[in-house]
């Protein structure tokens, strides 16, 4: 297949499940729909990258539907904005939460495919 057609399939994809995902949790004070959305991507794209999926695999699920799922653009201005409203401690456990969960997240994928 063409790798522009895997890429937006799965991108729209993706684009789809992140609004459902967002609509499901809601928005609140924590960006938590945000941090699942980035949780779920990491994992699922550690598990693909350790079960050594090939390339078409790869731009569909990795590319398209994990690029347009997970939002690193939306946590980093969440973070910004919950230290803006002096939320302090909300915007470091988001920035700390986002980070470590997600590696976290790779390296369980990574244990239980690989």
């Amino acid at each position: 297949m063409e790798p522009a057609f895997l890429v937006g399939t799965g991108g729209a994809i993706g684009a789809v499940a992140r609004y459902a995902v967002g609509e499901y949790i809601g928005t609140a004070e924590f960006p938590l729909a945000t941090l699942i959305v980035n949780l779920l991507g990491s994992f699922v794209l550690g598990a693909i990258t350790a079960a050594g999926a090939g390339n078409d695999v790869v731009l569909f699920i990795g590319t398209g539907v994990c690029g347009s799922f997970t939002t690193y653009s939306s946590f980093s201005v969440q973070t910004v904005l919950l230290f803006e409203e002096g939320n302090r401690g909300a915007a470091i456990a988001n920035a700390i939460g986002n980070l470590t969960l997600s590696a976290g997240a790779i390296g369980l994928a990574w244990l239980l495919v690989g």
